[in-house]
């Protein structure tokens, strides 16, 4: 028995499914895809194991094992019974995944649709080749023809989607869908949209990094310092050198904060300044006013502001002589 066993399993192959590999191993770490080949191996055998017996097998932590089974129960790689533990197969819950009932529809209806198909998987075939080198999972092609629904992003959108992800923190499906809601909040859908949101978005890095300079700051603005820098520059429309104005004024404070000088040029807005001169023109006539204020104040007479009686010998001898 045990010659046929080991005869067995050295002309045999546990195979794995490449969907597998390029879609699920990216984001396991080394133990749990050991655990997972391990479970391949003793359900194609028909095998009996415990998290204690694979700890012991695998020579991994049992907290480890007990974890990573759970992982990859979340995963959807497994199944977990009260009797043990089924394999998922890969291949038919993608095919599963991807099956849409047919319905029907009007002449105009299909042919529109049949268009935008087509446009979309020219698109969704350049991501494939240009940003996974032909080897997109097949997931993806799902979640991209969902996106387009969901975001209504044009094709060229899109593409450029994947590319400013690739470029900024590579390809994760979380990444990608935080950018695209960022795109989408603010009514991103065609090339135009998104000229126009580069222009502003380059802008906004440059004035970051002019300000990051003028306060000494090494380290990164938080997300409430970035919604500050944003309004200034998008809401209010203030360029760097109106914002400079406001940065020179921390001056006379031993700790600025953005809550600062975002009170300086919200005062700014409020009285309805546009430009440097504006500003510049205001504080010169606050400035005076408060000067002639303060000048007002000096001539009003103070309780020891009066002249003093003066005493001569005579009136002195006279005061005491009656003490």
């Amino acid at each position: 028995m045990f010659f046929d066993e080991y005869k067995s399993i050295l002309y045999s192959d546990t195979l794995l499914p490449d969907i597998f590999i390029s879609e699920y191993m990216p984001s396991m770490d080394g133990d749990q895809v050991k655990i997972y080949i391990y479970c391949q191996f003793l359900c194609k055998y028909g095998k009996k194991s415990t998290a204690e017996e694979m700890s012991k097998k695998l020579d991994i932590p049992l907290d480890k094992v007990k974890d990573s089974l759970a992982h990859l129960e979340n995963l959807g790689l497994i199944l977990r019974k009260t009797n043990g533990i089924t394999i998922v197969d890969l291949k038919e819950k993608e095919i599963l995944k991807r099956f849409r009932p047919k319905t029907t529809s009007t002449p105009e209806e299909a042919v529109e649709s049949s268009e935008r198909n087509i446009a979309r998987n020219k698109i969704i075939s350049a991501i494939n080749k240009t940003f996974f080198q032909g080897l997109m999972p097949p997931s993806w092609y799902t979640d991209i023809d969902a996106w387009f629904d969901k975001y209504q992003f044009d094709e060229d959108v899109m593409y450029a989607l994947f590319s400013h992800c690739y470029e900024h923190n590579g390809l994760s499906k979380n990444y990608i869908i935080k950018v695209a809601d960022s795109w989408y909040s603010k009514n991103i859908k065609n090339s135009f949209d998104l000229d126009k949101y580069f222009i502003e978005y380059q802008k906004l890095k440059d004035i970051r990094l002019k300000v990051l300079k003028k306060l000494k700051m090494t380290r990164l603005l938080t997300e409430y310092e970035e919604s500050f820098l944003e309004k200034w520059i998008t809401e209010y429309g203030y360029g760097f050198d109106v914002i400079e104005l406001a940065l020179r004024k921390t001056t006379a404070t031993q700790n600025p904060s953005f809550n600062y000088i975002n009170a300086i040029l919200s005062n700014w807005f409020e009285s309805g300044l546009k430009t440097k001169e504006e500003v510049i023109a205001f504080e010169k006539a606050n400035k005076a006013k408060s000067t002639k204020s303060s000048k007002k104040e000096q001539t009003i007479p103070q309780h020891t502001n009066f002249e003093q009686r003066k005493y001569d010998e005579e009136n002195l001898e006279k005061y005491y002589e009656y003490i």
